[in-house]
């Protein structure tokens, strides 16, 4: 009976494999590594903010201060980071199978992320922006923008939707102009997006999309649902397959989310519960 299992199990391996090679996945995944360098440097400070409050030293107000303002800086805008890793890295997959002479500007698409990403995750306030969802509140928008921006840059490059200058004009201002209706265009999805999530519920699409999917992130907190993270990442073992690099990017929103959230309840001098 065994054995039966393990033959249909394997008979899924093709299938298996093409999960593997979503280069939707693999950017999340790449995305993320690339951006790691930051999350590490952040890890440092809160570090030492926060360990000496566990022996009962406290720290100078300016100390603390700054320490906490560095971490802020760096994993508190990693939503924003990721937004331009994201769109870089599936940039670059998209250009290996882009035809000949065809190719998306792997930098005009960073930058067109990062501005869908504000458009998605920040609200005004009084005398500037809301940061709520800048970090690792906002990386889900921070997926949705890289992957809008990217798309729409493939669409214009192979449709050739452009504005072609003379052969005379420098490379770099020549590539300005033809970047200037896929940037556009990628921009005004997101705006589009973001007045439908401001008409329909009253707040960002960022905020909106984890209200939608708090069920889940309910759900992965608990034991069953690190029995089934941890079940499927065994289960792309078995058939041959790296189980973390299809997993982890599907959940690295509620991780961080989480850590976010456990942050916060350390600050307030509670205990840190979030799986």
């Amino acid at each position: 009976m065994l054995n039966g299992v393990i033959k249909q199990i394997e008979k899924g391996k093709p299938f298996f494999d093409k999960i593997a090679q979503n280069i939707y996945l693999g950017a999340v995944r790449d995305g993320f590594l690339t951006a790691m360098p930051a999350i590490l440097f952040s890890s440092v400070f809160i570090l030492a903010a926060s360990i000496p409050e566990i022996f009962g030293i406290v720290l100078p107000a300016t100390v603390s201060d700054w320490l906490w303002k560095v971490y802020n800086y760096s994993m508190g805008v990693v939503g924003l980071l990721v937004a331009a890793t994201t769109a870089r890295c599936l940039a670059e997959s998209m250009n290996r199978r882009m035809p000949k002479n065809k190719v998306i500007n792997t930098t005009s698409v960073m930058l067109a992320s990062i501005v869908g990403f504000m458009l998605l995750a920040v609200s005004n306030v009084d005398g500037g922006i809301s940061t709520t969802y800048l970090g690792t509140k906002g990386l889900l928008a921070s997926f949705i923008s890289a992957f809008i921006t990217v798309n729409m840059y493939k669409f214009c490059v192979i449709k050739d939707v452009t504005i072609h200058m003379p052969k005379e004009v420098p490379g770099t201002i020549s590539q300005m102009f033809r970047d200037v209706f896929p940037f556009s265009f990628s921009v005004l999805v997101c705006v589009l997006i973001d007045v439908a999530c401001r008409t329909a519920f009253n707040y960002t699409f960022a905020e909106a999309i984890i209200t939608l999917l708090q069920p889940l992130f309910t759900a992965a907190d608990g034991y069953l649902g690190i029995c089934i993270i941890w079940g499927a990442m065994a289960l792309f073992w078995f058939v041959g397959v790296h189980g973390p690099s299809i997993v982890e990017p599907a959940i690295a929103a509620i991780i961080y989310a989480n850590v976010d959230a456990n942050l916060a309840l350390f600050k307030a001098g509670e205990q840190a519960s979030n799986d």
